[in-house]
């Protein structure tokens, strides 16, 4: 089914049951190890110094690779110490810049399913990316459920202030986040005006409303009953009130400010479930916000873009880069 604002369609499968083995869409497909070293361009720190909060002992990073296949990388991150920007730029750039956002309940960071696969097929249509390594709130930094949305203020301002060295827009600034990537990204889009840390440069003048939001099988709510628990309990702590978790819940931040908000989901997640980017369209929809809801019946939790070809939801790519072509920040 289809539906827009002035929109739904949706599908769903695990991120373990779809790795390995699955075509995916055109540009979008995996490329091997051997090839990826092409794309990989430069590695920006997102603070001057040490990131808010600092605990005494910073945490290690480690990263854990899933894949079986040496041709293919599925890793997993833990352990940022210092939160950065992985710039992959396009062959021919566009002007348009994303920012994207890997999930992991906020556990870890789903590097390439959710990061390095995205910014392949979106470099392939001349958008240049920012891969987001944002600090994880369960690893010792003050103000636990504040960290990453720090990290992803931070980092579109940066993007803004640097726009002319990166080739991109700063009017034409996009976030894509997925699974708690898109909590993240819908909490972007919704609390882009809080402060959340000292300013502590020129970059923080620029403003953190992305110009467009992706949330693909998004967290949204941290207080109904549909929500996902570990990721409420990594970003809050446990034992979090009730105040606490409607603070954080995307669908209660919503205003006539947020920027427009795009949204895909399938009815059989089993992980995240549906209910959670329903609310959000609910929410929109009361506040007369611009947005879409592809709604599938197949996809499960983790797609990614690894959903074979005759699977309904491995459309989105498309359905997301015509949507934003639509609100100007995108080129057809």
């Amino acid at each position: 089914m289809i539906v827009r604002t002035k929109g739904i369609e949706m599908t769903g499968t695990t991120r373990r049951s779809l790795l390995g083995g699955m075509a995916v869409l055109g540009a979008s497909a995996a490329i091997p190890v051997a090839a990826q070293a092409a794309h990989v361009d430069e590695t920006i720190p997102l603070w001057p110094s040490a990131p808010p909060g600092a605990p005494k002992s910073l945490p290690e990073r480690k990263v854990t690779e899933r894949s079986s296949d040496p041709l293919f990388h599925d890793r997993w991150i833990t352990g940022i110490a210092k939160p950065s920007l992985s710039v992959r730029r396009p062959a021919y750039p566009n002007g348009a810049a994303m920012l994207l956002v890997p999930g992991g309940g906020y556990g870890f960071l789903a590097w390439d399913n959710e990061g390095e696969e995205q910014a392949r097929w979106l470099t392939a249509r001349g958008v240049t990316c920012f891969i987001l390594s944002y600090r994880l709130p369960g690893e010792g930094w003050a103000n636990r459920s504040l960290v990453p949305l720090q990290d992803a203020q931070r980092a579109i301002r940066l993007i803004r202030a640097r726009a002319d060295e990166f080739e991109v827009d700063p009017k034409r600034v996009a976030v894509l986040g997925f699974s708690a990537g898109g909590h993240l990204a819908g909490s972007l889009a919704t609390r882009f005006a809080e402060t959340v840390y000292t300013p502590t440069d020129e970059a923080d003048r620029q403003s953190a409303r992305p110009d467009l939001a992706g949330l693909i099988y998004p967290v949204v709510s941290l207080v109904e009953s549909y929500t996902h628990e570990g990721s409420r309990d990594s970003l809050l702590g446990p034992g979090s009130g009730e105040d606490q978790r409607r603070h954080g819940s995307v669908e209660t931040r919503v205003t006539a400010d947020t920027p427009p908000i795009f949204l895909v989901h399938a009815s059989d997640d089993g992980t995240v479930p549906i209910a959670n980017s329903l609310a959000l369209y609910q929410a929109m929809l009361a506040a007369k916000c611009p947005g879409e809801l592809h709604a599938f019946d197949k996809g499960g939790h983790g797609f990614g873009v690894r959903l074979p070809k005759d699977v309904p939801a491995s459309a989105w790519p498309g359905l997301l880069y015509a949507y934003g072509t639509e609100r100007g920040v995108f080129r057809a």
